[in-house]
């Protein structure tokens, strides 16, 4: 497991293990993401829309959506 230490400028340099498995590249931005006590780091995407495009695929069942729809044309 590798580590990073928190320098005086409050600054850490991403061990490169996590930095292949990100795929990101120096002059590359992250994203840092907390929740609670855990730290996450994510490569900003170049459009978050294109990044979200998909997520609620499957959530609704059979023909939930199309229910919905009609009920807002009544």
């Amino acid at each position: 497991m590798a580590e990073a230490t928190l320098s005086t400028k409050h600054q850490i340099v991403v061990p490169k293990e996590a930095r292949e498995a990100l795929g990101v590249k120096a002059g590359d931005r992250l994203m840092v993401v907390t929740r609670g006590a855990t730290v996450v780091l994510l490569p900003k995407p170049a459009s978050h829309a294109e990044a979200l495009r998909g997520l609620g695929r499957g959530v609704f069942e059979g023909d939930h959506l199309r229910k919905e729809r009609e009920g807002w044309e009544r």
